[in-house]
C-alpha cells in the first residue's frame, strides 16, 4: 500500500460516519486532501467549524439532489452561505426511479446552484449526475461558463461521448473504486485525459473489506486507477496531485 500523505479524496461525506468529528481528524492525520461534500445546508456549519481546525480538509457546501423533494427549500439558506465558502457539493442531479418525481424540481435548484455560482466566481462544484448527464452538461454549459467556475463531475456514469463533451467544457472527474471495478465505467475512464482525472472514496457510500470506506483507502483507487492505465502507483498519485493544484489554481 502506498503512503496515504498527499493522496487526493475529492468526495467524501465524512459527517455520516459514526463519529464526524473523528472522521475529519483521522483524514487530516493521515495527509488525504479531503473534500468534505455536505447534502443539505444546514450541515454546513459543522462540516465547516471541523474542517477550519485542519490542514487537509475542506468542507463544500451542498443540497443533495436526493434530498430536493423534501428540503427545496433549503435552497434560500444555500445561498446565503454560499460567501462562506470556496467549495460546493453535493449538487446536481438525480434521474434514477427512486428520484425522478422530482427531476424538474431538481433542475430547478441546480439552475439557482449554477447562477449563483457564476454570479459569485472561482467556485469549485463536485456534481453528482445519476442517469442524468446530458442534462448536467447542458445546465452547466448554459448558466456556469468555464471562466466562473470549476466542475468535478463525481462518480460520473456517462458515455464516452458525454465524457468527452464535459472535457472540452474543462470538467474534471472524481474516481473511485467501484467505478474502477465496472468495464463500461473503466474504459470511459480511459478515455479521459489523465490531467482531468481526481480520485475520490464517496465514503461511506462504498466499502473496503466489508468496512465503510475512508479517506485513506483512495489508495486503493490509485493502485486500480494505475493497474488502469499502465502506470507505477507512484507516478499516479503524484499526478493526481498535480491535477488538484491545477484544478484549485
Amino acid at each position: 500500500m502506498i503512503t496515504t500523505n498527499g493522496l487526493v479524496d475529492f468526495h467524501c461525506h465524512l459527517d455520516l460516519y459514526p463519529d464526524h468529528k473523528a472522521a475529519v481528524l483521522e483524514s487530516d492525520t493521515a495527509g488525504v486532501y479531503t473534500l468534505a461534500v455536505t447534502t443539505t445546508p444546514r450541515a454546513w456549519a459543522r462540516n465547516h467549524e471541523f474542517a477550519q481546525a485542519t490542514q487537509h480538509v475542506r468542507a463544500a457546501l451542498g443540497l443533495h439532489p436526493q434530498l430536493v423533494a423534501e428540503r427545496a427549500g433549503e435552497i434560500t439558506l444555500w445561498e446565503e452561505l454560499l460567501v462562506e465558502t470556496r467549495y460546493v457539493g453535493e449538487v446536481g442531479l438525480d434521474a434514477g426511479p427512486r428520484f425522478y418525481k422530482s427531476f424538474d424540481l431538481q433542475k430547478q435548484i441546480f439552475e439557482r446552484v449554477l447562477r449563483c455560482c457564476a454570479a459569485a466566481g472561482d467556485k469549485v462544484i463536485s456534481v453528482h449526475s445519476i442517469r442524468a448527464a446530458k442534462v448536467v452538461l447542458d445546465l452547466i454549459e448554459a448558466h456556469l461558463p468555464p471562466s466562473q467556475g470549476k466542475v468535478v463531475l463525481h462518480w460520473f456514469t456517462g458515455t464516452k461521448a458525454e465524457a468527452q463533451r464535459a472535457v472540452d467544457m474543462g470538467c474534471y472527474f472524481s474516481i473511485n473504486a467501484m467505478m474502477l471495478e465496472n468495464a463500461r465505467h473503466a474504459s470511459m475512464v480511459t478515455a479521459i485525459p489523465f490531467e482531468r482525472l481526481l480520485t475520490e472514496t464517496d465514503g461511506p457510500f462504498t466499502k473496503v473489506a466489508d468496512r465503510p470506506s475512508k479517506p485513506a483507502d483512495v489508495a486503493f483507487v490509485v493502485e486500480a486507477l494505475g493497474r488502469l492505465l499502465n502506470l507505477p502507483q507512484k507516478i499516479t498519485s503524484e499526478k493526481i496531485q498535480t491535477n488538484l493544484r491545477c484544478l484549485l489554481a
